[in-house]
């Protein structure tokens, strides 16, 4: 089986992406494949924080890498979080104040609806790049329903599923999510 590196060392999203190509591939993370350190994450979009990813990876250990970047994006805050998505109470990768500062924010809002968004890019070791780009719609909910997933999942009413992604399964979440999706897409243009 073919190896690919994935340049994340977020354990729900490495999890997701083993789910949908473990099938294809051997999935490492970054540090499991000798990179050590993190990316600077300067874009404006998905795609842009992706790439930059993607590159730096696949520069740095000589090998093809696999970079998603993705996120949360509200209606009624104009996109936010969107690319800070996990940052969004000003602590990197803290879930839960992220989402007590997102409900704090949506507390008179009736318009609670949202997309979560994600752009993967390929980034292979002769330079080519392959992307895909993935959205799946909802709803937030007024409190957390669930625990399963990650991020934001326990309050993000899938219309797909009629559900919280923290109350759906880990499998029916992966055919409906906006991860899955992106990587379909970046799947047909390979």
């Amino acid at each position: 089986m073919q190896k690919l590196v994935v340049a994340s060392g977020n354990k729900g999203k490495l999890k997701e992406i083993t789910a949908i190509l473990g099938d294809v591939y051997e999935v490492v993370s970054m540090k499991d494949a000798g990179f050590v350190g993190d990316v600077e994450e300067t874009g404006v979009t998905f795609y842009e924080n992706a790439l930059i990813k993607a590159k730096a990876v696949s520069e740095f250990l000589g090998e093809d890498v696999l970079a998603d970047d993705s996120g949360l994006s509200v209606e009624v805050l104009n996109g936010a979080p969107g690319v800070y998505s996990a940052r969004y109470a000003g602590e990197h990768g803290n879930d839960k104040l992220n989402r007590d500062v997102l409900l704090k924010n949506l507390e008179n809002e009736k318009n609670r609806k949202a997309k979560f968004i994600s752009s993967v890019v390929l980034y292979k070791k002769d330079g080519t790049v392959i992307d895909g780009y993935g959205e799946t719609t909802g709803n937030i909910l007024f409190e957390e329903q669930g625990s399963n997933g990650f991020g934001y999942d326990c309050i993000f009413l899938s219309d797909d599923l009629g559900v919280s992604f923290g109350v759906a399964s880990e499998e029916d979440k992966n055919k409906v999510s906006h991860r899955y999706r992106a990587i379909c897409d970046l799947r047909s243009k390979l």
